[in-house]
């Protein structure tokens, strides 16, 4: 088997790996390049590799990071299968359409052609499959392939490819269990090799009752100052999670006056996704589902839809909450909200998903007190907070464990770290070659290995 590094090598975006054994080709993953100068020239580039000759691609999870590129390598031949967990596919079938009328905006402006076509979207969703997981499928040449529950998003996995009696893991992106809403992440005990993220593989989040205790703060900070609680937030399981964590704070404490606006479209569909797929979450989100009122549905929410109804917010009277992408506030309606709120200091901006070097949101978290929003100056003079653990992403200890107990067998030969900056991946696979006493490396984009 070999395997090449074709994205998320050295970056935490892009993922995008090709394994390649007695003529079968396989892609996991075909993300989009996010967050730094170079990204969209990265995403215009063909792929290295002739995508018509790919015979499978597994997707981990619907992040734009893992399932960006995907419509534009049908658009350059891809004709294969895709498989996927089966709610990822009701995810996919919501976050395209969105991803491409940003797409075809910033080409507009740029006055070149968009990454792909719709034609290309709907071509790329029939072909794809949704399986369960710990269904084995047999993808011929005497490879298999079987999908675990990586507890990161709703329908993300952990995917295992078997030949000759040999196993290669790729993590995905290891959620940070135990989740608000899904249950823990699966470990294995059997791996040859893994190939794992680090996105916080230099880091340790605070403990989980820190983080409701914080949260339960911040919003009592904005109702006694009579501020605006902004949360940059990722349409897809961090929108699902705050709303989550809000009905269970108001209906404690009975702050049912408070408003909050989910001022996302595309997090207003996905949560629907969510509804559709109660199965797949953990007990406890089970439990609240039985109570009658649904997990995302209490008296204060607002969610909007147009362009005027997310004016309309600046209407209402604060203290109020607004919920809004993206997460990493490099675009999207957020942005409309931080040019008027963050110089307030009656006010707090909490992120609650990682923040990629270069971005907005990372730079107002690292403590700049003036960013650029549409041009324009703004002073930041709010309360700036980050809750690390309501990131979706294991922090170190985690991951380590994690490839700790896939060595349990004490056959595994070598990790691969990827999905994270070069010092985070470094820095986790220092702590796996200390740790279990195996090669542990961070490869560069292009690089090859014989496995």
């Amino acid at each position: 088997m070999r395997l090449t590094f074709h994205g998320g090598a050295m970056s935490v975006t892009g993922a995008n790996y090709l394994l390649e054994h007695d003529g079968l080709k396989i892609l996991v993953d075909c993300g989009l390049f996010q967050g730094f100068k170079y990204a969209e020239e990265l995403n215009y580039e063909k792929f290295p590799y002739d995508p018509a000759e790919i015979d499978y691609v597994f997707i981990t999870h619907s992040h734009t990071d893992h399932i960006g590129r995907l419509p534009k390598l049908y658009k350059e031949g891809f004709r294969g299968k895709v498989f996927v967990v089966e709610p990822t596919k009701e995810l996919m079938r919501r976050a395209f359409p969105d991803n491409w009328g940003h797409m075809a905006e910033e080409a507009k402006n740029d006055n070149h052609d968009p990454l792909y076509t719709r034609d290309d979207i709907a071509g790329v969703m029939g072909l794809i499959e949704g399986i369960p997981y710990h269904q084995k499928m047999q993808l011929g040449e005497g490879v298999s392939a079987t999908f675990f529950d990586a507890g990161h998003i709703l329908g993300s996995a952990i995917t295992c490819f078997e030949w000759d009696g040999r196993k290669i893991y790729f993590t995905g992106d290891l959620g940070n269990s135990p989740s608000l809403l899904l249950p823990d992440k699966e470990f294995v005990d059997d791996a040859d090799y893994v190939v794992i993220e680090s996105a916080y593989g230099n880091r340790v989040h605070e403990n989980r009752e820190e983080r409701s205790a914080i949260f339960r703060e911040l919003v009592r900070h904005i109702i006694k100052n009579k501020g605006v609680l902004m949360i940059p937030s990722f349409a897809i399981e961090r929108t699902q999670e705050i709303l989550f964590e809000l009905h269970k704070l108001f209906t404690a404490e009975e702050l049912l006056t408070v408003p909050v606006f989910v001022d996302s479209p595309l997090a207003n569909k996905m949560t629907e996704v969510y509804g559709r797929f109660e199965s797949y979450l953990n007990k406890e989100a089970k439990n609240f589902v039985g109570t009658g009122n649904g997990i995302f549905n209490f008296p204060t929410l607002r969610e909007t839809q147009t362009v005027q109804e997310s004016k309309s917010i600046n209407d209402t009277p604060s203290p109020k909450i607004i919920i809004a992408g993206s997460g990493m506030s490099n675009g999207g309606r957020i942005l409309h909200h931080e040019r008027r709120y963050l110089s307030d200091p009656n006010s707090v901006i909490v992120f609650v998903g990682y923040q990629v070097a270069g971005s907005l949101g990372r730079r107002i978290l690292d403590g700049n007190r003036e960013v650029t929003i549409f041009n324009e100056p703004v002073a930041v003079r709010c309360l700036v907070k980050g809750i690390g653990a309501y990131s979706a992403h294991a922090d170190q200890p985690a991951l380590l464990d994690w490839v700790v107990r896939a060595n349990l067998d004490g056959k595994l030969k070598k990790v691969f770290v990827v999905q994270g900056e070069e010092e985070s991946a470094k820095a986790l696979a220092e702590q796996v070659k200390k740790e279990l006493k195996v090669e542990a490396m961070v490869p560069a984009g292009g690089e090859v290995f014989d496995l």
